[in-house]
């Protein structure tokens, strides 16, 4: 399960359609070219995202996880 406490660097190899996910939303991420350490709400704060955006942003990716899961 995605939290918002996972490191982009965590989240990125464990779940690789997460890179285009977080490019679409403005998060630079390693696989993107542009190193970034931290975590994912680090990330979504660096941006400006509110606190219900980022809970939205780790539904979102837990949601497609899943999907990625059932295939």
């Amino acid at each position: 399960m995605i939290d918002k406490s996972i490191t982009i660097e965590d989240l990125v190899e464990d779940y690789p359609f997460s890179v285009l996910y977080l490019s679409k939303k403005g998060i630079r991420c390693i696989a993107c070219g542009e190193p970034i350490w931290g975590t994912l709400e680090e990330a979504c704060i660096e941006k400006n995202f509110s606190k219900d955006d980022i809970d939205a942003v780790v539904k979102e990716l837990n949601e497609m996880a899943k999907e990625q899961e059932n295939k």
